[in-house]
C-alpha cells in the first residue's frame, strides 16, 4: 500500500484519490489505478469500460447517470482543468439532492470516484481539457437518465460560472467570468430538476 491518498467526502459513496508520483529530472511516473491499493482502503471495484473526452473551455458536460445500470465512476483530467460535480440521487440518503465539487488538473492529479446512484458532470475552466474516467457498468443506450445542470433547488456552484437561472436547463445566458460562452449538448438542455428526475 502507500501508493494512494485517498480522502473521503462529506457526501457518502464520494472519494477523492490522490496517486503517489515519482518525480525527477526526466519527469514523472505514476500508477494511475492499482486494484490491490484501492482494495485495500475499502473500494472493492470492478472496472468493465474506459472512456476519454476532449473538450474546450466552457463545456458544461451533464450532469448524466443511467438508470436502470448505474455506473461507479472513476474520474480524472489528464490535461487541462475542470470542476466535477456529483449530485445525490439515492432517495434512502441523508444527502439526497446534496451536490459535492472538486477541481481535477493535470498538474494536482487528483481522482474522484463516484459511487452508483450519483448523477455526474463537469465544466472545462481550461482553454482544452482531456478527461479519463473508468466505469464500473457498460454505456447502455435508451438507459440515460440526466439532471438539469443548474437546478435551483440543488444550488450547484459552479466556479468562474456568470448567469441567472432562466427555468431551465437552457445554457443562452451565461458565461465564464472572462466572457467564454456556456456550451451544452442539445441533449444536456432538456434534463428536469431534481424532483421530477430518476431517484435511486
Amino acid at each position: 500500500m502507500g501508493q494512494i491518498k485517498v480522502t473521503t467526502c462529506p457526501i457518502e459513496g464520494l472519494y477523492v484519490i490522490e496517486p503517489a508520483v515519482h518525480g525527477d529530472a526526466r519527469g514523472y511516473f505514476m500508477e494511475t489505478y492499482n486494484r490491490r491499493d484501492m482494495e485495500e482502503v475499502g473500494l472493492n471495484l470492478n472496472f468493465v469500460q474506459d472512456n476519454q473526452s476532449a473538450s474546450k473551455k466552457g463545456v458544461l458536460r451533464g450532469l448524466h447517470f443511467q438508470k436502470e445500470f448505474p455506473q461507479g465512476k472513476l474520474v480524472r483530467a489528464i490535461r487541462g482543468r475542470v470542476f466535477d460535480v456529483a449530485v445525490d440521487l439515492r432517495q434512502n440518503s441523508k444527502t439526497f439532492g446534496q451536490w459535492y465539487g472538486v477541481e481535477l488538473t493535470e498538474e494536482n492529479k487528483k481522482q474522484f470516484y463516484i459511487s452508483e446512484g450519483f448523477a455526474h458532470g463537469f465544466l472545462v475552466l481550461s482553454d482544452y481539457a482531456e478527461f479519463c474516467y473508468k466505469v464500473t457498468d457498460f454505456y447502455h443506450p435508451g438507459d440515460e437518465g440526466g439532471l438539469a445542470w443548474n437546478d435551483p433547488e440543488i444550488g450547484i456552484q459552479w466556479p468562474e460560472l456568470v448567469g441567472t437561472y432562466p427555468g431551465s436547463a437552457d445554457a443562452s445566458g451565461y458565461t465564464l467570468s472572462d466572457g467564454t460562452h456556456l456550451t451544452l449538448s442539445d441533449k444536456d438542455q432538456t434534463w428536469e430538476t431534481l424532483k421530477n428526475t430518476h431517484h435511486f
